[in-house]
């Protein structure tokens, strides 16, 4: 089968790989219909991240069960399926408190020895604990299709630093950063009730995207002028709920600083770069809370799966891009010059 292998920065590849198999009694083999690029493959696409040459990559997809092992219980042979980011077993004492990145039997998609997700088919670890399956007759829905991919990565991240944030009904909410995650927060913050949003970016695309999805206002500024434009839309007091979508140091200094005293930060940006932005001192003085981290989106896919399903939110807006799979290493090009927003991968 076809799959995307990364050889050096810069350097992807749509190679031939073997044809994923069941390997033990847990697993499934899951043929893909959608797949897509995320943000954070970029890094590894620059070289900021490690990877062995070959190593396979992508983590987010949804397709249809081909085969199950004898210990699968909950699939079958044709289920449309989403794949949470991470693998997870469902059983341990993470997965149980709804920490199933922290599953103690969990890995992450295009780890060294494991399928990525860029490609023709995937053997699912822990099929009953990772997958979540969907209706069969949205595969036939193009549109639905493209938003319940979201479930695999970025809505459920959004979703997470909303929650850690503080997002509620009358609150203030800020989120920094304007890339699929970013966005899904802005949508994610409206779900939860927030009152007014105001969404950090400058790029208009993609602050037209964040007004659709909720956004009551738009700060096209970085630095101090961020900070000082929020300062004004707030009385000078802040958002009560900030999301900091992005993972720099300036990120999270801005996200800091535009925090309201006595309000949270939800970061779910992956972390890079030379310091933390963190000022503990600033944190301490002013009862800044501080939460979030890698989401468990396998936790809440039950929950965002019926509004995605019925319509009241619709993430697929984020999608600005389609490959097919022989197109991944353009998408990734149109990635890291900012001409696309996310890449969406069919294999129709």
């Amino acid at each position: 089968m076809r799959a995307t292998t990364i050889h050096a920065p810069f350097d992807m590849r749509v190679t031939d790989v073997p044809e994923p198999i069941v390997q033990l009694p847990t697993d499934a083999v899951v043929r893909v219909l959608r797949a897509c690029i995320c943000g954070s493959d970029l890094w590894a696409y620059r070289g900021e991240a490690a990877r062995q040459p070959g190593q396979r990559i992508g983590h987010e997809f949804l397709g249809v069960v081909e085969e199950t092992g004898s210990a699968v219980g909950t699939l079958r042979r044709g289920d449309l399926v989403v794949a949470p980011f991470m693998w997870s077993d469902g059983t341990c004492e993470y997965c149980a408190e709804g920490l199933t990145t922290s599953c103690v039997h969990g890995g992450f998609w295009g780890s060294v020895g494991y399928d990525g997700g860029q490609g023709e088919a995937v053997r699912v670890p822990f099929a009953d604990g990772t997958l979540v399956k969907l209706p069969g007759e949205a595969a036939s829905d193009d549109h639905l299709l493209t938003g319940l991919l979201t479930l695999s990565d970025v809505l459920g991240t959004g979703h997470h630093a909303a929650l850690g944030a503080g997002a509620r009904p009358g609150a203030t909410v800020a989120v920094v950063g304007d890339g699929a995650v970013g966005l899904c927060a802005v949508l994610a913050a409206k779900r939860l009730g927030a009152e007014r949003i105001i969404a950090l970016g400058r790029h208009e695309a993609r602050t037209d995207i964040a007004r659709r999805f909720g956004a009551t206002d738009v700060v096209a500024a970085r630095g101090d002028e961020a900070v000082a434009a929020v300062r004004e839309l707030t009385r000078g007091q802040g958002a009560h709920a900030v999301v900091e979508a992005v993972g720099t140091e300036q990120s999270m200094s801005t996200a800091v600083n535009i925090t309201r005293d006595g309000g949270a930060i939800g970061f779910v940006g992956v972390p890079h770069g030379s310091g933390t932005g963190l000022d503990l001192s600033v944190m301490f003085d002013r009862n800044i809370a501080l939460r979030g981290g890698v989401a468990p989106v396998r936790t809440y896919i039950p929950e965002l799966l019926p509004d995605v399903l019925d319509g009241t939110i619709d993430p697929s807006p984020v999608f600005d891009m389609t490959v097919d799979i022989e197109g991944v290493p353009d998408g990734y090009r149109a990635m890291d010059e900012r001409t696309a927003l996310k890449v969406l991968v069919t294999n129709d």
